[in-house]
């Protein structure tokens, strides 16, 4: 995990007093609040429906024991006693007073973290691969060039205020968890013959208009990234939109422009930017490699599990998986309990999860795009200990990737941009198909709720997919079928006319009736719909 160092540290706390001051000036009354929303929200503060939001950073979603209980203490002391993981990997507390914001950034601080850039017209967090590091199928762990684009891009002169927010990722196995042709930027790691470098997707993303990003290099060397990114950001600074907020994205300009010329144009820009030697050296990739090196794992471990409860064996199946390290395995907690509220987590979880992974999991956790949390480094023959402490706490929950591991925006509970509200209806959705055989007979089925166009809840990724809009002042849902987020990324098409709040439910059942009645062997949802289509299941829907 990487270590703040002196540079890091000072740039941090430099933020903290310089936005200590604005607070105070705000408070005051010396600023407007259209002066100081830029400020604000170059912090991680929006002000929401009912209260301040305040959004911390947590890069490629990698946390320490000690990070993860300031996170647990924040929310204690300056929220209601929880915090809500988002599909950005970030953490944000929906109840902050203004007076304290400055407090709990100078909290952060002390533990290597902050909320610079998770708000604004800039480069956002960057993302990763929730196994990276632990997962036997990656060429390598990503992580090392995720921390290198995180150094890149903060405070970066030239992308500071872009046309619109902008979202990279960075992945290294074929298998993709982490929503990679979803981005403005995608990289995948890959093998040419002996050398590392990365294939370059751009002008992925959700909201407004939806868009799978398309290959626009085979192979990128691995000294050359960031030069290349640069390429791809300048050609987006320089012609993305800034005349229409809806139409700002690279996905707009990529569109716009067509594939082939934004690829002239960024090769173009790349030959220049190669002139400029402006690629960090590779002795900056070799120090930060080392901080994400393999830890101290013991050898000779037993890879045999007991599973002679009934419970922990289901748990086992769907919650724990395979580890590259004999004798260990990755534990993913689920945060969706039946009628829970999808991402949340009180202060006691919380602290009680760091305890796990300092006790179980040689210090480190990681939060997933979906909302759960992740321990990398589990001995087999501590599983069932620890599955006795989720257990104890509500955390038990063996849904992974089944129709009741929902991924849901806050939606018009909190958000101010929302058009309906999408806890409820996850909670109701959850009790609906909350019996542990039917989710189980239903097998892999992603659901995802946003209550807004702007997709915070990736409905556009979900095998269903549900968006929530105003219709004359009435909340109604939109079903959209066949998304999904991975490495058969593809996006999810409205089914017809939306439904009231108990109507989408009972549709969603229909659906899933369809689906069983007519699944071939081996098939997911995805895999039959994409077989047989929609028709059959609009009839269902619609009769």
């Amino acid at each position: 995990m990487y270590r703040y160092d002196s540079y890091d540290q000072s740039i941090v706390d430099a933020r903290v007093d310089e936005f200590r001051d604005q607070v105070q000036r705000r408070l005051a009354g010396h600023l407007t609040e259209d002066q100081f929303k830029p400020l604000r929200l170059m912090n991680g503060l929006y002000l929401q429906l009912h209260a301040y939001m305040l959004r911390v950073a947590i890069p490629y979603g990698t946390l320490s024991s000690r990070q993860m209980r300031k996170l647990g203490e924040i929310a204690r002391k300056y929220d209601r006693g929880y915090g809500h993981f988002t599909t950005r990997t970030n953490i944000q507390y929906n109840w902050i007073k203004l007076a304290d914001a400055p407090d709990i950034l100078a909290e952060l601080a002390t533990v290597e973290m902050h909320a610079i850039q998770t708000s604004g017209n800039c480069i956002r967090n960057i993302s990763s691969d929730q196994y990276a590091g632990v997962a036997a199928d990656e060429v390598a762990d990503p992580r090392p060039w995720a921390e290198l684009l995180r150094q890149w891009s903060t405070f970066h002169p030239e992308f500071t205020y872009l046309p619109r927010k902008f979202k990279i990722c960075v992945i290294a196995s074929e298998d993709d968890r982490a929503a990679m042709r979803l981005h403005d930027i995608g990289l995948k790691l890959v093998k040419r013959g002996d050398a590392i470098g990365a294939e370059v997707y751009a002008g992925g993303g959700m909201g407004r208009t939806p868009m799978v990003g398309p290959q626009i290099r085979d192979f990128v060397p691995e000294d050359e990234i960031v030069s290349y990114l640069e390429a791809c950001l300048r050609v987006y600074n320089r012609y993305g939109r800034r005349d229409n907020k809806f139409k700002a994205r690279i996905k707009i300009l990529v569109h716009e422009l067509g594939v082939e010329e934004y690829k002239r144009q960024v090769e173009e820009e790349f030959a220049h930017m190669k002139t400029l030697g402006l690629n960090p050296p590779r002795e900056e990739l070799d120090r930060i490699r080392p901080f994400f090196a393999g830890p101290a794992y013991e050898h000779g471990l037993p890879d045999a599990i007991d599973r002679g409860d009934p419970a922990f064996a289901l748990w086992v199946d769907r919650q724990v998986a395979a580890h590259r390290q004999p004798g260990y395995a990755i534990v993913n907690i689920s945060l969706k309990p039946t009628g829970g509220i999808p991402g949340d987590a009180s202060a006691d979880q919380i602290d009680l999860i760091a305890d796990l992974a300092e006790q179980y999991s040689l210090d480190e956790l990681r939060v997933t795009h979906a909302q759960n949390l992740v321990l990398p480094h589990v001995r087999k023959a501590d599983l069932h200990a620890i599955w006795r402490k989720l257990d104890e706490a509500g955390l038990a929950e063996a849904n992974l990737d089944l129709i009741t591991d929902i991924i849901a925006c806050p939606g018009l509970d909190y958000c101010s941009l929302a058009n309906a509200r999408s806890i409820p209806l996850a909670q109701k959705l959850s009790e609906r198909f909350a019996s542990p055989e039917r989710q189980k007979d239903l097998g892999e089925l992603k659901l995802k709720i946003s209550g807004c166009i702007n997709a915070c809840g990736h409905h556009h990724a979900g095998h269903i997919g549900i968006l929530g809009v105003d219709r004359k002042g009435v909340e109604n849902f939109q079903l959209l079928l066949g998304g999904s987020g991975a490495e058969d990324a593809s996006l999810g098409q409205i089914t017809g006319p939306g439904f009231s709040e108990d109507g989408v439910v009972d549709a969603i059942e229909k659906v899933t009736d369809i689906y069983l009645a007519q699944r071939e062997q081996g098939e997911r949802f995805l895999d039959t719909y994409r077989r047989i289509g929609m028709k059959p299941f609009k009839e269902a829907i619609y009769g």
